[in-house]
């Protein structure tokens, strides 16, 4: 089933799953879509109401606020959605992107968090080129400008390459993401729209701990753009976490991660 959320002056698309009595949120990676979602609702769908979202620049969404998206605005987001199905609490699922979302929540939000699903999740480690190009005047300019002129980026992908400072995995994730002008201007969007999306690792643990949240990261052993490493030094063992790596890569939503994910959750 479809969803259309109002917000300010901006409306949020997104689509509802499943009819179970748990109230699931999920956010999805960068040039997806909450439809990606539907997939796991065969096996999590009798115990949640899966809610997707379509962030900013994505799906149907109309963000038309004309600053970024913030935290207040995801806390508020979720608000209207708690509000929409009668419930005071929810769990979250957050698939690469959408996992740095999913923590930006858990730092507003962790009193009245179930579970906490993250997917090879964005947000573990900060890429010192999205931090340059979001968090700086003079990289966002930088940004910007090769957005439009990519010739110099391409020659420098392509030594980072030879002198071995990219492997073969994120040499070609970044170069597809960037191969057009379209695809580079949504990158552009998306990134410049999220640079206050930038959640804290100490505190994330720190509230995961406080309020025992029932934490599960899902990472491909084969995944050279978010590696299972990133995973193992999170979970560090100050708060509830199980680690589950799975012999895949980058790729993980599907039908069957569904039935893995209803067998690693812990029972409420």
């Amino acid at each position: 089933m479809k969803l259309s959320i109002p917000y300010l002056q901006s409306t949020f698309s997104g689509i509802v799953a499943g009819s179970g009595e748990e109230l699931l949120i999920c956010f999805h990676g960068f040039g997806e879509s909450a439809s990606h979602f539907s997939c796991i609702e065969p096996a999590l769908g009798n115990n949640f109401t899966i809610v997707a979202l379509d962030m900013p620049f994505h799906g149907n969404t109309l963000w038309q606020e004309n600053r970024s998206f913030e935290k207040n605005d995801l806390e508020a987001l979720i608000g209207k959605i708690l509000e929409r199905f009668g419930k005071q609490r929810f769990s979250l699922l957050g698939y690469s992107m959408g996992g740095r979302l999913a923590m930006c929540a858990v730092e507003r939000m962790a009193s009245r968090i179930g579970h906490l699903v993250l997917v090879a999740p964005d947000g573990l480690k900060n890429n010192p080129w999205h931090m340059f190009a979001t968090q700086t005047r003079i990289g966002n300019r930088v940004f910007a400008y090769n957005t439009r002129n990519p010739a110099l980026f391409f020659r420098l992908l392509t030594l980072w390459r030879r002198w071995g400072l990219l492997n073969e995995s994120v040499y070609k994730f970044a170069f597809y993401s960037m191969d057009k002008l379209d695809k580079r201007q949504l990158v552009y969007n998306v990134w410049t729209n999220m640079r206050r999306m930038m959640p804290s690792k100490r505190k994330c643990k720190r509230l995961l701990a406080q309020y025992n949240i029932d934490t599960v990261l899902f990472f491909g052993r084969f995944d050279r753009v978010i590696p299972p490493a990133f995973g193992a030094r999170f979970a560090d063992g100050s708060f509830p976490c199980k680690l589950v790596v799975l012999e895949k890569g980058h790729q993980l939503l599907s039908e069957e991660l569904g039935f893995i994910i209803s067998q690693n959750i812990r029972s409420k």
